[in-house]
């Protein structure tokens, strides 16, 4: 996403975790690689933060997940997820995110928000009137054509799925 002129650049990475695991689930049944991710998401720029946000279900192999998320770079912030009486189940960290994402924007030149949830579309139109570029990477088949339509870039991982994708262990 990058060229030695910006790399002045001080970006801060933010994951919406759920959303790249469902549909890497889903389309290709595997697992996404979030170093790779990181890797090519700052460049060679100046990563200031990389933040992961997940969801904690108590399930038996997340802890070995978070912890390999603290090792490819990320910062993890977790919470856990609602079940509501009618048994429904509730996840997110769409609003959190968006916080993070405003109140650290006057400290970085680009935001990079790792999903392809439509939802975020409002705040990079904030982001970016206050004058923060924005780019977003995600599964592009996945991806609401309303956050690719307000980025500034887009990397769509679908073009290299080996790259940004491991094989689900048994």
């Amino acid at each position: 996403m990058t060229d030695s002129k910006y790399s002045e650049q001080r970006v801060a990475v933010f994951v919406d975790v759920q959303n790249l695991y469902y549909s890497a689930r889903s389309m290709y049944n595997a697992r996404v690689n979030f170093g790779a991710i990181l890797k090519d998401a700052a460049g060679d720029r100046k990563l200031v933060r990389a933040i992961a946000y997940v969801i904690r279900a108590s399930i038996p192999e997340e802890k070995s997940f978070f912890t390999a998320l603290e090792k490819s770079g990320y910062e993890v912030k977790s919470k856990d997820l609602q079940i509501f009486a009618t048994g429904a189940k509730k996840g997110d960290w769409d609003v959190g995110i968006t916080m993070d994402m405003v109140q650290m924007m006057h400290k970085l030149d680009v935001i990079i928000i790792v999903s392809g949830d439509g939802d975020y579309e409002d705040c990079v139109r904030f982001l970016k009137a206050n004058g923060t570029r924005v780019e977003a990477i995600a599964f592009g088949r996945s991806t609401s054509s309303k956050l690719r339509d307000v980025v500034d870039d887009f990397l769509d991982l679908d073009t290299n799925p080996r790259k940004y994708l491991m094989p689900i262990r048994r």
